[in-house]
Order: structure tokens, then sequence, then C-alpha cells
């Protein structure tokens, strides 16, 4: 049962995105880059933990 509510959630989900990007490519192509600004950002603050454990802790 909780297989066929995922794939109704996902088919559903997928509708959306292309209604979304169908009726509005430009507001569309914002939430591209919003979800990779996001993505790059949280990329930067894992690299710069990274570096300071490397470093013991330290600044």
């Amino acid at each position: 049962m909780a297989v066929n509510a995922k794939k109704i959630v996902l088919y559903a989900l997928v509708v959306f995105v292309l209604y979304v990007i169908i009726t509005d490519p430009a507001k569309a192509a914002g939430y591209v880059q919003i979800g990779f600004e996001g993505i790059s950002d949280a990329a930067k603050a894992i690299g710069d933990f990274m570096t300071w454990a490397a470093n013991g802790g330290k600044n």
C-alpha cells in the first residue's frame, strides 16, 4: 500500500512540475536557480566545516 502511495505522490509531483514549466517557464527557471544556489551554499558550508575539522577545530 505504501509503495502505491509513493508512486501516486511521485506522479503528482511530476505533473505539477511539468504544469509549472509549461505555464510559466520564467518562474520555473527562477525556482531552478534558487535550488542550485541552495545546493551550492550547502556544499560550500560542508567544505568550510571539513576544512575547520581538518585544522583541528581551530579558526
